[in-house]
């Protein structure tokens, strides 16, 4: 019940919030301008990771007030990730920083999280029951692990409402599978991060009246690599990066997509282009909304099927990844035919 009241407090602070800050960005020319690779076509208010970064930090500080809120090195840990994020996302909006940048503050997040305990020590094997101990490399997977996450969170804010919407399924899809730990941190700081999320979605969901930015795009990124690696020494389902694969696997998929793309045209992996799976879904003619409801669709898809791998019996697990991965294929191949088609 509690975290259903953040949550709630979170989306309410949000819905109130957002309003304000479209007033403000206006107001500072903080705006994001039409140009080649956008789908928009005026100036759109752009910062609002600050109005999402503000309800759930307001709620997440009250909450610690509450009985069973998380230890204040958790919530101390994600304040100061959360304004890691919201800086870098804030200058790279202002200025275009490079991606090498970037990906030092990405990382030094990553090392951050790993400090206040939020390190991937052990990694639950899902198939045996057991687990493999990382002797030393958790901090390096938890480093690669926030790089991945922030980037692919990154990568697909190309539409209106999308990347807001994804994490927003994601993150539900985290808290159910940890809703059977009473002691897991999950569910109370997925709530309040879903909630102010879902509070955002109102102003950004297509026609959009404000943009996540850079700002809100970094900030989400850490946020939910945050998530997925809290309480990993507990061992909890929920942590075991196998379930947040899957339950992110719409943006992780586009990124490593996307990755592989531009390393196999000459390498330059940092070249934004046209292909990810946003752009192609408006080539094959859906509108705006229709192809961000798609996505939507094929992310709950994905977080319905974690929490499924969750309950199942260990045998099962690979059987339903197998099926998972051969209709993502069939999907991505279908997908690329009909793109080659429409661009002779």
């Amino acid at each position: 019940m509690i975290p259903l009241l953040l949550a709630l407090a979170a989306s309410g602070l949000a819905l109130l919030l957002t309003p304000l800050w479209i007033t403000v960005a206006r107001r500072l020319g903080f705006v994001d301008h039409p140009g080649e690779r956008k789908v928009h076509v005026a100036a759109m208010p752009t910062g609002g990771g600050f109005a999402v970064a503000a309800a759930f930090f307001a709620v997440l500080w009250a909450s610690t007030l509450l009985p069973g809120a998380p230890t204040p090195q958790v919530v101390l840990g994600l304040t100061l990730v959360g304004a890691m994020a919201l800086a870098l996302g804030w200058a790279d909006d202002r200025w275009r920083l490079p991606a090498w940048a970037k990906l030092i503050v990405q990382a030094a997040c990553g090392w951050t999280l790993h400090a206040f305990g939020f390190g991937v020590d052990k990694l639950s094997n899902p198939f045996t029951g057991g687990s493999l101990d990382l002797q030393g490399w958790g901090l390096a997977v938890d480093i690669v692990w926030t790089l991945a996450i922030a980037n692919a969170i990154n990568l697909i804010d190309g539409l209106d409402g999308l990347a807001a919407g994804v994490v927003t399924i994601s993150v539900a899809t985290l808290c159910a599978v940890a809703f059977g730990d009473p002691g897991s941190s999950v569910v109370w700081i997925g709530a309040i991060l879903g909630g102010a999320t879902l509070g955002f979605l109102r102003s950004n969901f297509p026609p959009a009246r404000v943009f996540l930015g850079d700002t809100g795009s970094q900030f989400l990124g850490v946020m939910m690599a945050a998530l997925a690696l809290l309480e990993n020494d507990k061992g909890t389902a929920a942590i075991t990066l196998l379930l947040p694969i899957v339950a992110m696997g719409l943006p992780l998929l586009d990124s490593t997509m996307a990755f592989l793309r531009r390393l196999g045209r000459g390498g330059h992996i940092f070249k934004a282009d046209q292909d990810h799976l946003h752009h192609r879904l408006l080539r094959l003619g859906l509108s705006h909304k229709q192809s961000v409801v798609l996505l939507y669709y094929v992310c709950a898809y994905l977080g319905i099927t974690a929490y499924v791998i969750s309950v199942l019996p260990r045998q099962a697990v690979l059987l339903v990844l197998f099926l998972l991965a051969m209709g993502l294929v069939l999907a991505l191949e279908t997908l690329e035919f009909i793109d080659r088609r429409l661009r002779r």
